[in-house]
């Protein structure tokens, strides 16, 4: 198995040098940061400390040998192990309750025995999730910071250990990158930061050959997720829908009408973050009625 470390970029472009190359199938670990570069180890620093220049990074890019577009990358999350410590911030004017933050803070979150200790009598359990995963867009560079149809900065706490996520192939290689990772989060993450962490990220990488997706989907042991983001939230609503209500009548042989009461009746729209200039909602069914994507 390959390690990718100590490599970061903090846009994900089609320009971009491959760190490394692989062959469709192989197995690889991708050694993050935080996203905050690590910058914060001591809460008492605030926020004035960080460089914010180095705000998200992800570890890569990674080649996919005969990637290209229309093709898809197939990433299955075989494990995330997080680091000891993770860290929160609250700031004025990020995230929901931004408006109503008068002064920053920060939190140092040690993480112990599968449980996230947020204070002397709070502890979470420990559900590692990542927050950025993507590839290389087709136009111009895009912080990895911000989601799109590349994946990037979604937020989405499904892509976890267990899951299958497909992204769209907008350049050759793919150039697959990934960070933020949390060592837990809410959905909506309305506080801009989850418990923020580094990791070490085990995938296998498979590339399907003319798959033509529109935008990242994902499955897990229980559901199919059609994944959008947009600056407006309807917009990121409409879009995660209408592609899991084609995806039904594919796979189902339903008419439109039929596929729509069906996600109407049994399927979850979900908000995956709430907090960037482009919002990520996904659109799950449950595996009972669409046992697969593929």
């Amino acid at each position: 198995m390959k390690t990718i470390t100590g490599v970061s970029i903090f846009a994900m472009s089609k320009d971009n040098p491959p760190a490394l190359t692989i062959a469709s199938g192989e197995t690889l670990r991708f050694e993050t940061l935080d996203c905050f570069s690590n910058q914060v180890t001591d809460a008492a620093a605030g926020l004035d400390a960080l460089d914010w220049t180095q705000i998200n990074p992800a570890t890569g890019p990674v080649a996919v040998a005969d990637a290209e577009p229309g093709d898809a990358l197939k990433i299955t999350i075989l494990d995330i192990e997080p680091g000891p410590v993770g860290t929160m911030a609250a700031i004025p004017e990020n995230g929901v309750l931004g408006a109503f933050v008068t002064e920053g803070s920060v939190k140092r979150l040690p993480v112990i025995d599968g449980l996230v200790h947020f204070s002397d009598t709070i502890a979470l359990p420990a559900d590692p999730m990542i927050g950025v995963i993507g590839v290389a867009p087709a136009g111009e560079a895009i912080p990895c910071g911000e989601p799109g149809s590349h994946g990037g900065n979604m937020d989405n706490t499904t892509i976890r250990k267990g899951a299958t996520l497909y992204l769209p192939v907008f350049a050759p290689g793919a150039l697959l990158a990934m960070g933020d990772v949390h060592a837990c989060m809410g959905d909506g993450e309305i506080m801009v930061t989850g418990v923020e962490i580094p990791a070490k990220v085990t995938v296998k990488v498979e590339l399907l050959k003319h798959a033509n997706l529109e935008h990242p989907l994902l499955e897990n042991a229980h559901s199919c997720y059609a994944i959008a983001s947009h600056e407006d939230l309807e917009q990121a609503v409409l879009a995660a829908t209408l592609t899991m209500n084609r995806i039904v009548m594919d796979k189902l042989n339903l008419p439109f009408n039929e596929a729509g009461m069906l996600l109407s009746a049994a399927g979850n729209l979900e908000f995956c973050q709430v907090v960037d200039p482009k919002r990520t909602v996904r659109f799950g069914m449950p595996k009972a009625l669409l046992p697969q994507l593929f």
